[in-house]
């Protein structure tokens, strides 16, 4: 277990405890919301900033109030620091969720963005994809986008850049990695993948119990 993307609080367990004590008192503080450490707030930071690049300050820095993020559960909650002041008056064991989740550490301390981010991660996007409406319905069920269902894609985007997917009526579908560059887009063949699925807000539907 690497000890250096974890919290100092925990830490210290690595020199006292045994492995089985080291793991239960870190999953005892996942169940309880915090704020982020430096190190997770670097690691949600790089991913958010592969969709949004420097807007990541919009963010936090609004003109309707204060706004932060905590970690509850290992699920990483955006919330308005006047509902967070009010969420303190309920038992941590009891509650289930605050906020918009914007996603979920895994185990080995990585950041997955959940669906339910769309919302935040659209208005700002740097680089984004629109698909045909024969194409909307196969991404909606998990799959990546082809090149005979890209309809436009932002001048100058990069392979493996984070994009935001729309339908061509502007609605935000989802979000994933471009798999092609714009210029390479223009001349690989129909059946190619120009865009590799990350989420889409078919998810709503197939993963309800998980998302939240």
């Amino acid at each position: 277990m690497n000890f250096r993307s974890l919290s100092p609080r925990c830490s210290v367990y690595q020199a006292t405890s045994t492995g089985h004590h080291i793991v239960r008192k870190l999953a005892e503080s996942f169940t309880k919301m915090r704020p982020l450490t430096d190190d997770e707030t670097k690691t949600m930071f790089e991913k958010l900033s592969k969709y949004i690049g420097e807007n990541i300050k919009l963010l936090v820095d609004r003109p309707d109030g204060t706004y932060c993020f905590r970690l509850h559960n290992d699920r990483v909650y955006y919330i308005s620091e006047r509902i967070l002041k009010l969420a303190t008056n309920i038992a941590r064991g009891k509650l289930v969720s605050v906020g918009t989740c914007f996603g979920k550490f895994t185990k080995t301390i990585k950041f997955r963005l959940h669906i339910t981010a769309l919302d935040f991660l659209a208005p700002y996007a740097k680089f984004k994809v629109w698909v045909k409406p024969g194409q909307e319905q196969s991404f909606l069920y998990g799959n990546h986008v082809l090149k005979s269902g890209l309809g436009r894609i932002t001048e100058n985007t990069n392979q493996y850049q984070g994009v935001v997917v729309y339908s061509m009526a502007d609605v935000p579908l989802g979000f994933g990695v471009a798999a092609k560059s714009t210029q390479e887009c223009r001349r690989v063949d129909p059946m190619s993948i120009v865009v590799f699925h990350q989420a889409d807000i078919g998810e709503f539907i197939r993963s309800e119990d998980t998302l939240t």
